[in-house]
């Protein structure tokens, strides 16, 4: 683990050029970008511009890959991404001096092993940081989250609290930090004569929701963030309960990935601590509503510390 007192020095970022992305109803759509790059403009800035990659000075562009994954990333109907991930993402460029462009792909595993294939340089989760990750990524912890399962109003699946979760249906995102805690909450279950609850794998969180809107489920699992969010816009829509430690629940990490070959790993965390000591961090995280989730300081690794 690495975690450091926040370097002090102001950066003063110039305006980062927003993107977009384009298209729909296909498996991935390119969030194209224009204009320059911002110039770093404080010697703290520039020494982590320079400290980026070849390719990614050159280009002048960070790469995200991101599903759609509210509250980090809403997808608009033009194919505007909106959310915590891209007010993160513009934060960051301006922080590195460069531009940033998320491509939308359709599930977790698409942006990593696109990652590893050099189609994207980083992916802001949520995904959970684990030593098992950390062998192929370096991962910067930025929040933390507790797994919570939303219910549609007028349910009658009989979902008052999180055990009564044991025998239901639970759709979650697959390969998700949810599906570890599902069945934590599963061999809760059993341990009390209980049956397990039964997973629906689907592809992203608007897919479970769905699928809990249809019967096909009778909850719908997600990060503690999103649980928030989905309730919070729609009030009289949802409700959603919390898995406890009682029932195996963990306070997960929740972090950036880059892959370890491109060596970005220790200049991405470097950033985060800007973004941290300059007071960004917690406009963003105020701004969306996370504060119970926001971490004191970034940690780099977090999975394999100890």
């Amino acid at each position: 683990m690495r975690m450091r007192h926040p370097l002090r020095a102001a950066v003063l970022a110039a305006a980062l050029v927003t993107t977009a992305a384009c298209g729909s109803g296909t498996p991935e759509s390119q969030a194209p970008a224009g204009g320059a790059p911002p110039e770093p403009t404080s010697a703290a800035a520039s020494a982590l511009f320079d400290a980026l990659p070849d390719t990614i000075k050159e280009s002048g562009v960070i790469r995200f890959a991101g599903d759609s994954h509210p509250p980090y990333r809403t997808v608009g109907s033009d194919g505007t991404i909106t959310g915590i991930d891209k007010d993160m993402q513009d934060a960051l460029g301006k922080i590195l001096g460069v531009r940033t462009e998320i491509s939308v792909v359709d599930s977790l595993p698409s942006a990593l092993q696109g990652m590893l294939s050099d189609r994207y340089d980083a992916f802001n989760g949520p995904v959970k940081a684990t030593a098992e990750r950390e062998q192929q990524f370096d991962s910067i912890t930025w929040m933390t989250t507790r797994t919570s399962y939303v219910v549609p109003a007028g349910s009658t699946a009989g979902i008052a609290g999180p055990d009564d979760l044991c025998g239901k249906k639970v759709a979650i995102v697959t390969a998700s930090v949810v599906e570890g805690q599902l069945a934590n909450l599963s061999a809760y279950c059993q341990q009390r004569g209980r049956p397990a609850a039964e997973a629906v794998p689907l592809a992203d969180t608007n897919a479970t929701l769905l699928a809990a809107q249809a019967g096909r489920a009778d909850a719908a699992g997600m990060t503690q963030a999103a649980a928030i969010d989905v309730t919070t816009q729609q009030k009289d829509a949802y409700t959603y309960v919390t898995q406890t430690e009682e029932q195996g629940a963990t306070t997960d990490n929740l972090a950036l990935l880059v892959p370890k070959s491109a060596g970005m790993g220790p200049v991405m965390f470097d950033a985060f601590e800007e973004l941290f000591a300059g007071g960004e961090y917690q406009k963003i995280m105020d701004k969306w509503g996370l504060t119970e989730v926001a971490v004191p300081a970034p940690v780099l690794n977090a999975g394999s510390a100890g």
